[in-house]
């Protein structure tokens, strides 16, 4: 607690007058907390395209309020909290930034007290119940503070109705009611397993493993996997989020897949992991929360993606995308506002969003400062990967396709 309030000290007076300097900026300086090095690059490097990307959307239609904008890009590593820190203060010290936007910054969201400190508009897309646990005890004391992704309850339970629906459909075949689960050392991967463990266990299914490994560069799950050939459970998972990591474990399992289908928590929605897994990663799923819904009633996403495609002549997977839309919903916000000194007044218009972006219907708890989810909000999607593609197979109203047993399975 003493190091999290030096932090916020230091941010608190590197911007005493950041607000007179952004009341005459012809230039509004966009900042990125991303994790340009380190385990999670490849996210990073996404963050950090996404608000270049709508930076120069927003320059060419010519600005908003009268200014226009210029994406500054500072690098959080491996997420250690003195990295972070330094990171947001180099940020937060320059006179000209008018907002900060990240995926996520470090493990913990601690930055957030240190954005609120001083009234800095910070969106963020990651780590939902680090943002609820600071932010819910009293919200009011971070209105320039929203997240685009809504709670992670859903991650913890909506995968035992799924397969409990795909199994009473006949399209997976189970030789058993037994799930083992590994996750590393972080508070995403770790609460997400914990609350799936909760989750199977009421649906009277048995948890043989939840192993947890330390949080970094992981080259050798060969450990865990030996104990699950040992006793092959019918569903095998992996909440890790880094892509590379998830890729080594994929190859691994399929040097002696069991009768097992294969759940890994976020990492294959990176295009990193495709290309890390080749035909490897055919039949696995995973699903997401906040990311784009790329359906016929949401053009809004196969835009956006398109765009982000012609410049970087790469396919996005989640965060290029919301942190294009963090920077839209931040332009709309100006353009009421008019003037990007006034950020507590910039945050109470971000806070009245409801409006349809990239994501779905996207708007905010009041109580929380996360987005809805849910029908009326941002849904929840499963997706399997076939064939190198990503089919969308849950929930129905938004399916593109039907999910396929896996082929390494009897």
């Amino acid at each position: 607690m003493l190091t999290r309030r030096i932090f916020i000290g230091a941010a608190s007076a590197l911007a005493l007058c950041a607000s007179t300097a952004l009341a005459g900026a012809d230039v509004i300086k966009l900042g990125v907390l991303a994790p340009l090095t380190g385990p999670a690059a490849a996210d990073g490097q996404e963050m950090a395209n996404g608000v270049k990307l709508a930076v120069e959307d927003l320059n060419k239609a010519g600005g908003v309020a009268g200014h226009t904008f210029e994406a500054v890009v500072a690098d959080v590593g491996d997420a250690s909290a003195d990295k972070v820190a330094t990171a947001a203060e180099r940020l937060l010290g320059d006179q000209a930034t008018g907002a900060i936007f990240t995926g996520y910054a470090s493990t913990t969201n601690f930055e957030i007290e240190m954005m609120a400190e001083h009234d800095m508009i910070y969106l963020v897309s990651a780590n939902s119940q680090q943002t609820k646990d600071i932010i819910a005890p009293n919200p009011s004391q971070f209105m320039t503070v929203w997240s685009l992704t809504p709670s992670y309850d859903a991650y913890n339970t909506e995968i035992v109705p799924v397969v409990d629906e795909l199994v009473a459909s006949g399209k997976l075949k189970l030789p058993n009611k037994k799930v083992a689960l590994v996750s590393s050392d972080n508070p995403y991967s770790k609460s997400i397993a914990n609350g799936m463990v909760t989750a199977f266990k009421a649906d009277g299914w048995e948890v043989t493993q939840n192993d947890l490994l330390p949080f970094g560069e992981i080259n050798d799950w060969r450990g865990f996997l030996a104990k699950v050939r040992q006793d092959p459970p019918a569903l095998l998972i992996n909440t890790d989020y880094v892509s590379a990591n998830a890729a080594t474990f994929m190859r691994q399992f399929m040097e002696d897949p069991t009768d097992s289908l294969v759940f890994i928590q976020y990492a294959p929605s990176v295009p990193e992991f495709l290309e890390l897994t080749k035909e490897k990663s055919s039949g696995i799923v995973y699903n997401a929360l906040g990311g784009p819904v790329r359906t016929a009633s949401n053009p809004r996403a196969d835009e956006i993606i398109n765009k982000y495609k012609a410049a970087y002549k790469v396919e996005p997977g989640s965060y290029g995308v919301m942190l294009y839309e963090q920077a839209m919903l931040y332009a709309d916000a100006l353009a009421k506002v008019g003037d990007p000194s006034k950020r507590p007044e910039i945050g109470a218009e971000i806070a009245k969003t409801d409006k349809q972006t990239a994501m779905g219907r996207t708007r905010f708890d009041p109580a929380t400062h996360l987005a809805v989810q849910g029908k009326d909000g941002m849904p929840i999607q499963f997706y399997q990967i076939q064939d190198g593609k990503r089919v969308l197979f849950y929930p129905k109203d938004y399916q593109n396709g039907e999910f396929k047993q896996p082929g390494w399975m009897k």
